[in-house]
């Protein structure tokens, strides 16, 4: 083992790797496995992946002297904050035996006088303090007292404090003046992957660096590189797994492929790893996604239940689902995302397919109920039980329209239903490719537009006297609430029905009486919607003349002569006679639909507007 200021050289095994491997064994003791993560972490900024944007500000201000008295690394776990911290360290101190370096610089092309001990942690001159396990004010007062002396061999002190975050507020104020006007031969470097809890004043005092997820790309070519110096064979399909699982973290990904090659004990397998994992197969997975985008229950079911019973855990297949489902999403919106490696040929040709079938509202209403679903699962006392009826919610309203689109449907079918001229509704298939969301919104609305009344016609437009601007012709006040609803303007039709009595209604001039609820703008707003809506001009005035009731009082009067007609009904008398304490609730009447008619005999349709 070297000192810290005497040179030392690499060993000849470790020359050309991604990272410098700075195990050193002890004298006496035979060889030991150093795990990937360990053997292969960075040693200068040349080794780091998928932190261009540090790098690039570290050397401008490395080039330019423009170097700062404290740096803060944020991120989450693994993607190399503390390793950055010690390559800073070394870069701060890099020294070669013949004096040729006589400055900081982030080239190091070969060890220097301190590096090998820098990057053990065992310099004097670099101090390393977890502040998980030292947390107290006392700990802080430690460095302030040494910070003043100068470093005994290196060119600048360095304190490396990991998860900073846990300092205790005492510790942090402690630190400020410090941190604030530190001497000159002293540099600090924070991490921390809390960087919400680390207080402004302790930021303000730091350069902040985010360290960024790794890409799953950039993450499958180093996992590559290190199967090489290896020797291990891994299959691309493995790789792209192992990505996807470290979620952008190195170190997650080399204890990964670690785990792997032990778990192979030859060549790494895709089906090995997702054994390892416990992930179910891509293809099964795609195949259930199938099965539910078509609405086919029967074969989601059987497709979970062959996964359950090979040892699939129910919150994984859904969640593996919902990751389908977002990758079909983003292929979508953006289609050059099928073309990223890290996910399977295969899976990547079914999700360009998908994404081309599916619709936006589709796919968003899938995952909000996979998302809710997953969390139902996680809470159940029977998992599997819990998961099927999570497929079942999807597969049910696979083939369902959203509301806008059921809208849309019944607008363009002048109020009535799309499937009024089929017999009956068509039963959910159960195989055949997935259905297009249009003809499924069609079918689904046939049985439930047969009981929709029909929606009042708004007044057919007429030619203003000008011939510029086509005007409509409002003559009742029902028409003008009809007018409100084919706009989508729901407040106006509610005060239209519940806070005006007409007195008179002609061509561009309303004459109305106002309750004591309608709003003090009514008038204006009712006066500006007409001119929007008609293509004219209207006078809306508030008249003392005799007025007609609203027009839900006329809906509850009319309802209320219905209730006593039919309670005067003989039948419903003995009805209520054989039933004490019954009452009549509602009357509605009902027609039955004509012989000639297609529907079905047993179909009713329901006219509120009249009956008795």
């Amino acid at each position: 083992m070297t000192d810290a200021g005497h040179p030392s050289t690499l060993p000849d095994d470790a020359a050309g790797q991604t990272g410098l491997d700075l195990g050193v064994t002890p004298s006496g003791s035979s060889a030991q496995y150093r795990v990937l993560a360990r053997k292969y972490r960075p040693a200068s900024f040349d080794d780091l992946i998928g932190q261009e944007a540090l790098v690039r500000t570290v050397s401008n201000a490395f080039e330019t002297g423009r170097i700062p008295q404290a740096w803060i690394l944020t991120g989450v776990r693994g993607v190399g904050k503390t390793t950055t911290a010690r390559i800073l360290a070394r870069a701060l101190n890099y020294e070669l035996a013949d004096g040729s370096v006589q400055g900081p610089t982030i080239r190091m092309p070969q060890l220097g006088v301190h590096c090998r001990a820098i990057m053990e942690s065992r310099h004097i001159d670099v101090l390393e303090m977890d502040a998980a396990s030292h947390t107290g004010v006392d700990d802080v007062r430690q460095i302030n007292d040494s910070v003043r002396y100068a470093p005994s061999s290196a060119r600048y002190k360095v304190y490396i404090i990991d998860e900073v975050h846990m300092l205790s507020t005492a510790a942090f104020n402690a630190f400020l003046k410090t941190l604030e006007e530190p001497p000159e031969h002293a540099k600090f470097v924070f991490a921390t992957t809390e960087i919400r809890k680390v207080p402004v004043t302790v930021l303000s005092r730091c350069q902040r660096f985010d360290l960024r997820r790794v890409e799953a790309e950039v993450l499958m070519a180093h996992l590559a590189a290190i199967a090489a110096k290896e020797n291990v064979e891994v299959e691309p399909e493995a790789l792209g797994i192992l990505a996807r699982a470290a979620e952008g973290s190195v170190r997650d990904s080399l204890s990964l492929l670690d785990q792997a090659i032990a778990h192979a004990a030859g060549v790494v397998r895709a089906d090995a790893v997702r054994q390892m994992l416990g992930l179910a197969d891509r293809t099964r997975v795609i195949d259930l996604f199938e099965a539910l985008a078509r609405g086919d229950i029967a074969s989601a079911f059987g497709e979970f239940r062959s996964q359950y019973e090979t040892g699939a855990d129910p919150v994984v297949v859904l969640s593996d689902l919902a990751e389908f489902v977002n990758f079909v999403t983003r292929i979508k919106i953006v289609p050059a995302i099928a073309d990223n490696v890290a996910f399977g040929e295969t899976e990547r040709l079914r999700a360009r397919d998908f994404a081309v079938k599916l619709s936006i509202r589709v796919l968003s209403r899938m995952w909000q109920m996979l998302l809710k679903g997953i969390a139902e699962v996680q809470g159940a006392t029977r998992p599997a039980a819990a998961a099927e009826m999570v497929l079942v919610r999807i597969a049910y309203v696979a083939d369902l329209p959203t509301p806008d689109e059921a809208i849309r449907l019944l607008d363009r079918n002048g109020g009535e239903s799309p499937g009024a001229t089929t017999h009956a509704a068509p039963h959910r298939s159960t195989s055949g490719s997935v259905s297009s969301v249009p003809s499924s919104a069609a079918r689904s609305l046939s049985p439930r537009a047969a009981a929709e009344p029909a929606r009042p016609q708004a007044a057919a437009p007429m030619a203003d006297t000008a011939g510029a601007i086509p005007a409509m012709r409002i003559e009742s006040l029902t028409e003008l609430v009809a007018l409100a609803g084919e706009k989508r303007d729901l407040i106006i039709k509610a005060a239209l029905e519940a806070d005006i009595r007409l007195v008179r209604i002609e061509n561009g001039r309303l004459e109305v009486a106002l309750e004591r609820s309608a709003a003090r703008t009514l008038v204006n707003d009712l006066g500006r919607k007409l001119e929007q809506w008609t293509g004219r001009r209207w006078t809306v005035i508030v008249s003392n003349e005799p007025c007609q009731p609203t027009l839900r009082s006329q809906a509850l009067l009319q309802k209320s002569e219905r209730e006593r007609a039919a309670e005067a009904d003989p039948r419903v008398q003995d009805v209520l006679a054989r039933f004490p304490g019954a009452k009549v609730v509602e009357v509605r009447k009902f027609a039955l639909s004509s012989p000639d008619s297609d529907a079905a005999p047993d179909e009713l349709t329901d006219d509120p507007d009249s009956g008795d």
